[in-house]
């Protein structure tokens, strides 16, 4: 009996322990939000304990705020649900015609499937795959076939005086100049080319020369780790391809992340979709979604282990480098950054001083200063890991 009462007064005690940590934890986060910026902004912040299982803070999480490039969370783990890390982005190359006294009569095609890391190597393999037949002369027409998606080169709600990356699905150097430069290196290397660009669609079943590719978990990197708009919108139309449907359109893609938003348990209703990047003035979704996303993909190892890799480390690398750099913070914060006029954010994975790990959005909202919102978002981090 002694013994079985010891027991309790252990676990009372130790139950005690921890709604005091509980309390002085809320303390000290809800302190930070007693600074002078929230007289003129505001903020939505989650935090959720993954190892527990079980929310530890809340503060707007349900309030619905532009998220900027965290957006680019929901692109990449709706995108390695639907489509898996070992996907590939590919751009392919047919031909129909004959070569008579090494000379090239006919057509060839550049079938666009919006690869953004499409550059000089790649081109080097269309190249190779031309000489390889003894070809050193072309005659005819150079067609470049953009039906993987819509003729839009900009997304919905782009500010029109921003610096924003067009969405061709026949890039070269991030360019929509793919056909250009593939006449001027044919040329280069010795092979001559009288021939014409025409826009057209790929008829079926003709000779294929030559496929270059990308891998999903290759593009999410550059995608992630830079924040780079250009890769986000490239793997966002990969979604709306994915239908099979001739000049899929980013309606197309949002329905994929509308599932996805459902099987977290959230209404999809209840959010604005307008691109993949973040880059959109139209955007709106919540700290919770985000918290749910992170805790989705912390659930889904095969998600997870295709994610996890491409978040940028606090102090280390991508967005985060420069950022948080003190001895709590750097290398145990891994996350998403976001910025837009008026707009920072950040989501991700925390390490906590009990070893549990954290998911946790914070999104501020009409700043004078983007420097404010990551300071705060810095220093929430840094009370998160602080024992």
């Amino acid at each position: 009996m002694k013994k079985l009462l010891l027991i309790v007064l252990l676990a009372l005690a130790a139950h005690v322990q921890a709604q005091k940590a509980a309390t002085d934890y809320k303390a000290r986060l809800d302190s930070l939000l007693q600074d002078p910026m929230f007289e003129t902004s505001h903020v939505g912040i989650m935090v959720y304990d993954l190892t527990a299982g079980r929310t530890l803070y809340t503060h707007g999480h349900r309030q619905l705020l532009r998220p900027a490039s965290t957006m680019k969370l929901l692109t990449a783990v709706t995108a390695l649900r639907e489509l898996g890390g070992s996907y590939c982005l590919k751009t392919r190359f047919r031909y129909q015609g004959a070569v008579c006294d090494s000379v090239f009569t006919g057509s060839i095609y550049c079938i666009g499937g919006f690869d953004p890391a499409f550059s000089a190597d790649e081109m080097n393999v269309v190249i190779d795959s031309i000489r390889s037949r003894g070809i050193n002369a072309i005659r005819g027409t150079i067609v470049t076939d953009r039906s993987m998606k819509d003729l839009l080169p900009f997304g919905e709600g782009w500010s029109w005086d921003d610096p924003n990356p067009t969405l061709s699905p026949l890039l070269y150097n991030r360019r929509d100049q793919l056909a250009e430069q593939m006449v001027s290196q044919l040329n280069d290397v010795g092979i001559a080319t009288a021939v014409t660009i025409v826009d057209d669609v790929c008829p079926d079943s003709i000779q294929s020369l030559c496929t270059v590719s990308h891998t999903l978990d290759q593009i999410l990197l550059q995608m992630m780790k830079k924040s780079d708009n250009l890769y986000a919108e490239a793997v966002f139309y990969q979604l709306a391809a994915a239908t099979g449907t001739p000049f899929a359109t980013a309606a197309q893609a949002h329905e994929a992340e509308r599932r996805l938003i459902a099987e977290l348990g959230l209404n999809p209703a209840d959010y604005r979709l307008a691109d993949g990047s973040g880059l959109s003035l139209y955007n709106y979704l919540s700290a919770e979604l985000l918290v749910r996303l992170l805790r989705y993909a912390w659930q889904n190892q095969q998600i997870y282990d295709h994610l996890y890799p491409t978040l940028p480390s606090a102090g280390f690398d991508g967005t985060l480098k420069d950022r948080m750099k003190g001895p709590l913070t750097r290398g145990n914060v891994w996350a998403k950054t976001g910025t837009l006029t008026g707009v920072s954010s950040l989501a991700g994975y925390l390490l906590a001083p009990n070893q549990h790990i954290l998911a946790f959005a914070i999104i501020n909202q009409g700043l004078r200063n983007g420097r404010d919102g990551r300071n705060f978002q810095d220093r929430f981090c840094e009370a998160l890991c602080r024992p």
